[in-house]
């Protein structure tokens, strides 16, 4: 979008020249006597004011605005083209994200999956130079997004996440390996996992070490995450009765964890609560800063034209008024 900027703006002074002609206009206009006089005006009591009256003061209105005018010219006004050339050192990202029935848990608010899935997005939205993909996993893993930098798209994907879209149970090592195939052929200067967990692995045909090890074998480091409280939680639990929320022990193999992060020069994560979990994305954020170089440009184009061309209309209009409608006004 263009902006206009004025490359002599002292000129704009002169406007307050203006303040001293509209006052001598009004003082000569009070002072104005009338070129015939008569001894009686009862003639002329009935007669009322014609249009011609009152709009003879327009020649002096248009008069102003064409010295506003002028003065904009000499002031210079021109439109400012700007843009940005960014250069930016990718970082390709995958949030690897647990959606097992135990994210259902409800020692975060309103539960540890929608917790987790609203701190993911605005980690997303603080990215806009860097390609994030998703994936989610549970007895299985798949690809909910790859790689983008649509991160409009990504944060849709990531509302229609709900926990029960795949067989339950934690294949930590699957959903590893699933997001180690998205990044393996990336070009990008940094590769980066983000794993998510509430618990231990118990399903896949993958071992987490062993996805772990095929991470560092393409440069790709790993931040794990053991989402839930110390000791018990509230979460959903199916009875006879139907679904009830029961106190569950919580298990996370915090050792695996270790051992993935500390494999691929990463680092293991505690959350036990929303803000713990909002500190520790924070943080990873600020680990992993994309590197952008921005080079602004401008160009400046003369825009006295458009205010010049109005000048001369106005005096033209003002001529064409003072020889035709108002020539018989002094």
């Amino acid at each position: 979008m263009d902006n206009i900027t004025f490359a002599n703006p002292e000129f704009f002074y002169l406007l307050f020249l203006l303040i001293p002609l509209i006052i001598w206009y009004i003082w000569k206009d009070r002072e104005a006597n009338a070129a015939i006089r008569f001894s009686t005006l009862k003639g002329f009591s009935g007669a009322g004011r014609t249009a011609k009256y009152w709009l003879r003061h327009i020649l002096f209105a248009v008069r102003l605005i064409i010295l506003s005018l002028i003065i904009v010219v000499l002031a210079r006004p021109q439109s400012v083209n700007k843009w940005q050339d960014v250069n930016t050192e990718g970082i390709d990202i995958i949030i690897a994200l647990d959606i097992s029935g135990s994210m259902l848990a409800q020692d975060f608010r309103p539960d540890r999956l929608e917790a987790s899935k609203a701190v993911a997005i605005e980690f997303v939205s603080g990215r806009p130079t860097d390609r994030i993909g998703l994936v989610v996993y549970s007895a299985e893993s798949f690809t909910q997004c790859p790689l983008t930098t649509d991160h409009a798209v990504l944060i849709n994907l990531f509302h229609d996440i709900k926990s029960g879209m795949i067989e339950d149970g934690t294949a930590i090592g699957m959903g590893l390996a699933n997001a180690v195939s998205r990044l393996k052929d990336s070009k990008a200067k940094s590769k980066v996992i983000i794993l998510l967990t509430d618990g231990v692995n118990n399903r896949g045909s993958i071992a987490p070490l062993t996805a772990a090890e095929i991470a560092r074998t393409f440069n790709i480091r790993v931040y794990t995450i053991g989402v839930g409280t110390q000791g018990t939680a509230p979460a959903p639990v199916q009875t006879p009765y139907g679904v009830q929320i029961r106190q569950v022990p919580v298990e996370i193999d915090e050792q695996i964890l270790q051992q993935i992060a500390q494999v691929t020069d990463g680092k293991y994560f505690r959350a036990t609560n929303n803000q713990k979990l909002i500190e520790i994305y924070k943080e990873i954020d600020q680990m992993e800063k994309s590197k952008i170089d921005v080079r602004e440009y401008s160009r400046k184009e003369e825009e006295y034209l458009a205010y010049g061309l109005g000048a001369v209309i106005l005096l033209l209009f003002e001529i064409i008024i003072r020889k035709t409608v108002l020539r018989n006004i002094p």
